[in-house]
């Protein structure tokens, strides 16, 4: 089940997150999920399975260059190929693509995840190394929307 963030899931989520440390996120990430919280909750969700939270999941629109952007994602290590990335990143796409001024989708993630974006249809746009921290690249994707995009 896919639910709004409250600020009184994030000690649960926090806790998830760091399952994924450090094989998908530097421990210098962990500031920056926490700030990312504090200033875009209401765009948030977590994944919720038998009443727990078991990951996490962001959606941003980004007015300077009309993206939306897929953002924070991830799993407890023991729901992973279970299909709720999936349905996470499938009801993301689909509430960005509601708002008709977004002509593009982003996702920034690694060397460890950019074939599971791959299969929604985002292509690789530019890599960059040791990005996110050591051993952890950078993998930008984007999905064309419409024809508006430069």
């Amino acid at each position: 089940m896919i639910k709004e963030y409250r600020i009184s899931d994030r000690e649960e989520l926090l806790g998830v997150f760091k399952l994924n440390i450090p094989k998908y996120f530097a421990p210098k990430e962990v500031d920056d999920f926490l700030e990312y919280l504090d200033d875009h909750g209401d765009s948030y969700l977590t994944i919720e399975k038998d009443n727990k939270i078991v990951g996490g999941i962001g959606y941003l629109f980004n007015v300077s260059d009309k993206s939306g952007q897929i953002t924070w994602i991830f799993l407890h290590p023991e729901y992973t190929d279970h299909g709720l990335g999936k349905q996470a990143v499938e009801h993301c796409m689909t509430l960005l693509k509601s708002n008709p001024e977004i002509v593009k989708l982003v996702v920034t993630t690694s060397q460890l995840a950019f074939r599971f974006f791959e299969k929604f249809g985002f292509i690789l746009i530019k890599t960059g190394k040791d990005y996110w921290g050591p051993g952890l690249d950078l993998f930008l994707m984007e999905i064309q929307l419409n024809d508006e995009y430069v």
